[in-house]
């Protein structure tokens, strides 16, 4: 176990995407932990030397954080709210975007179109956990929309996009808030307000994870048939050329005045668990999880409680079927998890240490012993050469990244 960041400050790594490709760096941000979205930089540490290098520092009152890294090169994406911040317009779900440091070069992102008849390929409101596919050519997100907001917060549902080099996208600028975009952007989930209890529609599409390069997979909240919010597990299969991200299917891309912005066509997003007859139903939200596949795309693991009520791992294939329990631990799995670039392990905090299991028997090391405090369960991030695995812990007051060896 080393500790690597020592200011008396707080460093915040994101749940997947903090190593940069050569596992020597990682990059953080500095807000406090907690909702508070305060941070003005977004930076990294050397792992060997312990030195700090600032990527980006706001300016105009704007805030950063959430920083992913891309798989092969020098770029970092992040999370970046409005700048010049005002009672009508200040950071929010709905008021942030994503921004690319690349080489010292910062562009957006996402693009943002506000005034009707809005622009295909631009967004109406706030991305956020912007993470790479594997081979770095897209971007996922989660959203909120800003119009819709605007209209009732209620129809302000949580949902999945993807940002794809098809851009720039160039909006008319008709509102001082609006801004262009370099990738072009989507929404490939579909929710509605009221879903029918016991069906699969869904009002609430979040904690996505990539499936190989062309799926996405996701937690989508259903109701069951006494009117319970069930989460359960969801996955699109994406477009493939760029005429095909650019082809409207039966709604508007870009939404409407009154409706949320639609997937291209033939995307279709396709219930995977259905555990609504369970002694525990759904996937837990507590800990916090994203729905992660194994790099080769064959298994998606989520976390689930056993039928004593034990939060467990959870693997499933692309094609669906019926679970299997991986873990069956006597105490809860307590953080967000990952897989080991291998692909035969994953790892996560389990009895307050950093634990791995074995993919196919569900065996359990410890990687770690003694922690001063608890690791937190935010994030268990692998390097990519799979030797490290980090981690962030209060030490003297502050949050402080963690590394340990894998052994492999």
């Amino acid at each position: 176990m080393k500790q690597i960041t020592f200011a008396p400050r707080n460093h915040q790594l994101t749940n997947i995407n903090t190593w940069t490709a050569d596992s020597r760096w990682l990059a953080f941000d500095v807000r406090p932990s907690g909702a508070s979205f305060t941070g003005e930089t977004i930076e990294r540490v050397n792992v060997e030397t312990g030195e700090v290098e600032v990527i980006y520092r706001a300016t105009r009152g704007a805030c950063v954080g959430v920083v992913t890294v891309h798989p092969t090169s020098e770029s970092y994406l992040f999370i970046h709210g409005p700048e010049n911040p005002d009672a009508d317009w200040r950071y929010d779900f709905h008021h942030r975007r994503g921004v690319v440091a690349h080489k010292g070069k910062i562009s957006n992102l996402d693009a943002m179109d506000i005034t009707a008849p809005y622009t295909p390929g631009a967004l109406r409101g706030g991305s956020h956990v912007h993470v790479y596919s594997p081979n770095g050519q897209r971007v996922s997100f989660t959203y909120n929309d800003h119009v819709l907001h605007e209209r009732d917060p209620k129809l302000d549902l949580r949902n999945v996009g993807v940002a794809v080099p098809c851009g720039p996208v160039r909006v008319p600028g008709n509102h001082p808030r609006e801004y262009d975009g370099t990738f072009w952007s989507v929404l490939v989930s579909r929710t509605t307000p009221h879903p029918a209890p016991g069906s699969d529609e869904i009002n609430r599409a979040y904690e996505e994870g990539w499936v190989g390069n062309d799926r996405l997979a996701f937690i989508g909240d259903t109701l069951s048939a006494g009117g319970e919010k069930v989460p359960e597990l969801f996955i699109v299969d994406l477009p493939k050329g760029e005429a095909d991200w650019k082809r409207a299917g039966d709604a508007p891309l870009q939404g409407t005045p009154e409706t949320m912005p639609a997937p291209p066509a033939g995307v279709a997003q396709r219930r995977l668990t259905f555990t609504h007859h369970r002694c525990y139903p759904g996937l837990v939200n507590v800990p916090r999880h994203w729905v992660r596949s194994n790099p080769q795309a064959t298994e998606i693991a989520f976390l689930m409680r056993d039928d004593s009520g034990i939060v467990q791992l959870w693997l499933i294939a692309p094609e669906g079927g019926e679970p299997r329990q991986l873990t069956h631990n006597q105490s809860d799995i307590t953080s967000a998890f990952n897989w080991h670039p291998s692909g035969r392990a994953l790892g996560f905090v389990l009895e307050n240490r950093i634990a791995c299991c074995d993919a196919r028997t569900g065996d359990v090391t410890f990687l770690t012993t003694d922690h001063g405090n608890p690791p937190s369960g935010d994030a268990v991030v692998f390097s990519p050469d799979g030797r490290q695995v980090a981690w962030m812990e209060e030490t003297d007051g502050f949050r402080q990244i963690w590394t340990a060896q894998t052994g492999w």
